[in-house]
């Protein structure tokens, strides 16, 4: 199965709308591959929610949106059972989340007990409402996105739920000729309308099974584990990164290692998203955050320090 030549004309068809952000794409590929959700973290307008449904456009997939509100309710996330006009049954009404792809804007500003529902869904991929248990389907990511400059009326996201998500990215602002290139090719916003699809739910689904058979050295899975030993370690960091944490950043690199072509993953590949999967997972010490530390700034430190294996290809 020839994934990067698909994983192409995905990127390509994206790159009709999304200008300027060949990156972000291909990171929001990677998490499709992986089966992961992504949280988009940067300001409104620089085309977070047009990625994502560019995204399910071109896999005819279909794409739920959630607004996060503060009186945002569990059940305008999953759904509901309610009773059907002219008898007494009652019947599920599946809420947004039952789609290919959710888009959770400004997921940061519903309560936690919206967010603990979005929780189980997004682990498990199952919506239980009164103890019937609902599948969503496949493939399913939610892709959040949060502004990180205004934080008056927002919950910060739980430690356990940032960490279900396989990647955290940044947007950033396209370059003046993107900017350009945009204003040019705007109408109305109905470019998304024409977007045709090159892939389908049921090819995507192909391509996420191959992506799991990609080999992972043992040298390459000790390089993430050193990176995850040296982070909880590391002194501004109170808690490093976990098991879960290990598992993402080798599923990511096998996906990454298929968008490049090649059936086995290499340390490149881990050190290239080492940022975007683990920087999310390191809760800093209160001192470091006092001093102005991030966790990038952390990140960057463990690549400097662990050094890189030699792994011959597979």
């Amino acid at each position: 199965m020839d994934i990067s030549r698909r994983t192409n004309a995905l990127a390509a068809n994206i790159e009709q709308v999304v200008k300027g952000k060949p990156e972000a794409i291909r990171l929001v590929l990677v998490a499709l591959l992986a089966e992961g959700h992504l949280l988009i973290e940067d300001v409104p307008g620089v085309g977070k929610t047009t990625l994502a449904r560019a995204l399910a456009h071109s896999i005819s997939g279909s794409w739920g949106r959630v607004q996060f509100t503060p009186d945002l309710l569990p059940a305008d996330v999953t759904g509901t059972n309610m009773p059907e006009p002219g008898n007494q049954e009652w019947k599920f009404h599946p809420g947004p989340v039952f789609a290919n792809i959710v888009i959770a804007d400004e997921i940061n500003r519903a309560s936690p007990k919206t967010q603990s529902a979005m929780l189980q869904v997004m682990e498990e991929r199952t919506v239980t409402v009164d103890r019937t248990t609902h599948l969503v389907p496949r493939p399913f990511v939610v892709i959040a996105t949060q502004n990180p400059i205004e934080m008056d009326g927002t919950y910060r996201l739980p430690e356990a739920q940032l960490d279900r998500f396989l990647m955290r990215i940044k947007m950033d602002y396209p370059s003046r000729d993107a900017t350009l290139e945009i204003m040019r090719g705007y109408r109305s916003g109905r470019e998304l309308d024409d977007l045709p699809a090159v892939l389908d739910t049921a090819e995507v689904a192909e391509m996420i099974a191959a992506v799991e058979q990609i080999h992972v050295a043992d040298a390459v899975a000790r390089y993430i584990i050193d990176l995850a030993e040296a982070s909880r370690e590391h002194a501004a960091v109170q808690v490093g990164a976990s098991p879960r944490g290990c598992l993402a950043l080798m599923r990511a690199g096998r996906a990454a290692a298929a968008v490049a072509g090649r059936d086995y993953v290499m340390p490149e590949d881990v050190k290239d998203l080492a940022p975007a999967v683990l920087g999310h997972r390191l809760i800093l010490t209160p001192q470091s955050d006092l001093d102005g530390a991030t966790a990038d700034e952390v990140v960057k430190d463990l690549l400097a320090a662990v050094a890189i294996p030699r792994v011959q290809n597979a």
